[in-house]
């Protein structure tokens, strides 16, 4: 697929890095010579220096035979500009923008059409997080909640830890724990290293054990791996923009909130449009301002300012104050490796959230959700079995039957509203939604190829 990415920071240097080696003619376009010099050195990509909303860059850059253009600058305005040079003068197939303004995300539905601004998707990266964040509140002791199939079916992520009614046992023991609940483990990770879950696999302290179900058992496979954690009552929020204010809006109907805003100003806006959260202005890594709070009788401290090391030392200084769990959002990839292994509970990345949200658009087949994992070397995807017996792969096949790539385990079947746990006797269906972890993203273009439909012997 020939692709053209606007802006090379790190969700477009990312997801070029995520897409150049599945066989993609890769441009990127930036106004920073130094930055694509140094991409293009480690990548086998074609970088064009310039204005992505310039027409003769676009040209240059190949826009005219470009299957996809994706405009991820820090600018909402050029990513929008970008879409409608590439629709009025190059009649590009497919236009995704990165759309951070609240006030332009609020008139979607109206602004971004073919007839006013032509683009096909839009890509929100604070709604991403806002969505993920709350995930992690619902279901308190998880690392990471992943929905598939409009909700029906979560992939979550769990520490096993001491003390956890499975740890030390084999998986093939999980029935008789949970004898009426179906759910299948889709990859363990121990010291960082992925480990092929076999039902004589024993479950050790610290496994980071992914594991899907239908949404409505989670809490109680989470309760064999770990002792289940109370609900999350008392929330405190740093930082008050988009992000902040949304989490604060979305969390204050059930949970007791407290947001700190350092700008006096953007407190006073946010007091008057909040309507269940406490507001006030402060530095959110000031000590005495903690203690005052009483941060420790608080359940969950989440950082969300743009500052990186202003969100990581506040959220240790509220660990170390007594706060329950904290969570810290992170820009820069770098700083999230150096939080594993601290007091810091979850690192959340909006990088992460955004190229997993790009890759469900630009994954070829019928896939409806792509999540990137591992730092992006492990994906969850949604991929719909199309056609039938003859011109499909997996239609009419058990999961035995199918030559899946090394590392790719199938956890769940979506049969409209039924969810089927994955056995090796599961027959695959047309149109059944199938959920696929792959502990190893490089074979994604095998698993493309696995449910491609052959048009030539569809009848």
């Amino acid at each position: 697929m020939k692709i053209v990415i606007i802006g090379a920071g790190q969700v477009g240097g990312t997801l070029a890095e995520n897409l150049v080696g599945e066989r993609n003619d890769i441009t990127l376009i930036d106004t920073n010579a130094d930055i694509l010099r140094d991409l293009q050195d480690r990548m086998d990509l074609r970088v064009v220096t310039g204005h992505g909303s310039h027409p003769d860059v676009l040209k240059q850059a190949g826009a005219e035979d470009a299957e996809l253009v994706i405009a991820v600058t820090s600018d909402d305005a050029t990513n929008m500009i970008a879409c409608q040079i590439c629709y009025s003068l190059f009649n590009t197939a497919t236009k995704i923008a990165r759309i951070r303004s609240a006030k332009i995300l609020r008139y979607q539905d109206q602004l971004f059409q073919q007839e006013n601004i032509p683009v096909d998707h839009v890509i929100a990266p604070e709604q991403l997080v806002t969505r993920d964040i709350a995930r992690l509140i619902d279901y308190p002791g998880a690392l990471q909640v992943l929905e598939f199939a409009r909700g029906k079916v979560s992939l979550v992520a769990v520490k096993a830890y001491y003390g956890g009614l499975l740890v030390g046992h084999a998986l093939s023991t999980l029935r008789e724990h949970i004898p009426n609940i179906e759910t299948r483990v889709a990859a363990i990770y121990r010291n960082g290293r992925p480990i092929r879950p076999l039902g004589t696999t024993v479950i050790e302290a610290d496994d980071e054990v992914f594991f899907i179900a239908a949404s409505k058992h989670i809490r109680a496979v989470m309760n064999e791996l770990q002792k289940l954690e109370p609900a999350y009552k008392r929330i405190m929020i740093a930082g008050g923009g988009n992000i902040g204010a949304g989490l604060a809006r979305l969390l204050e109907k059930n949970h007791q909130v407290k947001l700190i805003e350092h700008s006096p100003k953007r407190a006073e806006y946010l007091a008057s449009e909040l309507d269940g959260t406490l507001v006030f202005s402060g530095d959110s890594s000031d000590q005495e301002l903690l203690v005052e709070e009483h941060i420790d009788q608080f359940d969950v401290f989440i950082a969300v300012t743009n500052d990186d090391e202003a969100n990581i030392m506040s959220s240790l200084l509220a660990k170390r104050l007594g706060v329950r769990k904290a969570m810290v959002l992170i820009q820069r990839s770098a700083y999230i490796d150096l939080v594993h292994g601290s007091n810091i509970d979850i690192a959340v990345s909006p990088q992460h959230a955004t190229i997993s949200a790009l890759l469900t658009h630009v994954r070829k087949g019928s896939i409806d959700n792509v999540y990137s994992l591992r730092g992006g070397a492990a994906e969850a995807i949604e991929i719909v079995a199309k056609g039938n017996e003859r011109s499909s792969k997996v239609v009419g096949r058990t999961i035995a039957q199918l030559k899946l790539p090394p590392g790719t385990t199938i956890g769940a079947v979506v049969r409209e509203d039924e969810v089927i746990i994955a056995h090796s006797d599961t027959l695959i269906e047309a149109e059944d939604h199938v959920i696929l972890f792959l502990v190893n993203k490089k074979y994604i273009s095998d698993v493309e190829k696995l449910f491609y439909v052959d048009p030539l012997q569809f009848f």
